[in-house]
Parts: C-alpha cells; sequence; structure tokens
C-alpha cells in the first residue's frame, strides 16, 4: 500500500474522502456555501463556484472534520493544492493586496 510523503497511506485518504462526501450533504455544509464567500481571498463568487477545501489537506494528515474544511473559490483552491497555509502565506497575502 502507498504512502504519501507525510506517511499518510491511500486507504485513509479514501476514509477521509468518504467523510467529506457525507460533510457536503449536510446542513452545516449547505449553510457554508450560503454566503458564497471564498473563505481564503473573501471574494463572493457564488454558492455553485464554491468547492471543499482541507486547510490541512488529506495527503499531509488532514481529516474531514469540521475543523478542517472550508468553502473556497475554484482559483484559491486550485492554487492552494496541498500546501498548508503557512507555505502560501505569500500568496495570501498577494489576494490581500488585490482589489476585490
Amino acid at each position: 500500500m502507498p504512502f504519501y510523503s507525510d506517511g499518510v497511506d491511500e486507504k485513509e485518504i479514501s476514509r477521509e474522502k468518504e467523510k467529506a462526501r457525507r460533510l457536503r450533504r449536510t446542513n452545516w455544509w449547505y449553510i457554508r456555501l450560503q454566503k458564497g464567500e471564498c473563505y481564503y481571498c473573501g471574494r463572493r463568487v457564488g454558492r455553485e463556484n464554491l468547492t471543499m477545501d482541507h486547510v490541512v489537506p488529506l495527503i499531509r494528515g488532514g481529516k474531514s472534520s469540521k475543523g478542517n474544511v472550508v468553502a473556497a473559490c475554484k482559483e484559491c483552491n486550485n492554487n492552494k493544492k496541498y500546501l498548508l497555509p503557512l507555505e502560501w502565506e505569500a500568496y495570501l497575502k498577494d489576494l490581500a493586496e488585490r482589489p476585490l
């Protein structure tokens, strides 16, 4: 069974992805999407343009829990990829300096 660089195995990631699918079907997640606002950049992009992002990525040992998932725009989610927030601090700083 393959392990990722942070020692997380594929079975664990599969379990967490299934948890994320269940979490997406909850009222809690629906409420998070209602604002239509990205957790990272703060832009209002509409609920249909938000994705679930794991703040600590699954591949880095993160879990699919309410404390670790946020609604993020596709641009932020794609740019963040597998990085921890501290690792993409420069990107977040650049976002803060851009006009909304």
